[in-house]
């Protein structure tokens, strides 16, 4: 039920003033949006932890098998650990790259 409707001189902007019901509706719907909005942050908050803690998890997986592999076979040690640093590497970016996406649904979402 519309009571009164404001129009500027133009015909461009229209203001309503709608009946309290439907006032009443809409602050719930924005109630409900701003607890999805709070559910998503706590989301990218939890998926930006678990992937700081993949990273430590495979990193630590790379080192315990890189120290494994140089105690069998100490003569390729410089290989080894190349590889383990260039392993490591890209767990981190990984890591990173899914950190950043959890603060841009942090911010932007």
């Amino acid at each position: 039920m519309k009571l009164a409707t404001i129009t500027d001189r133009k015909k461009k902007l229209s203001f309503s003033f709608y009946s309290p019901i439907k006032v009443h509706i809409s602050m719930v719907s924005l109630g409900i949006l701003l607890a999805a909005d709070g559910l998503a942050k706590m989301g990218a908050a939890i998926g930006a932890g678990f992937a700081a803690i993949g990273a430590g998890i495979g990193i630590g997986q790379i080192g315990r098998n890189a120290m494994d592999a140089i105690a069998r076979q100490p003569e390729v040690v410089g290989e080894i650990r190349s590889n383990m640093i260039i392993m490591a590497a890209l767990v981190e970016g990984v890591a990173l790259f899914a950190v950043v996406v959890a603060v841009l649904a942090l911010f932007v979402g």
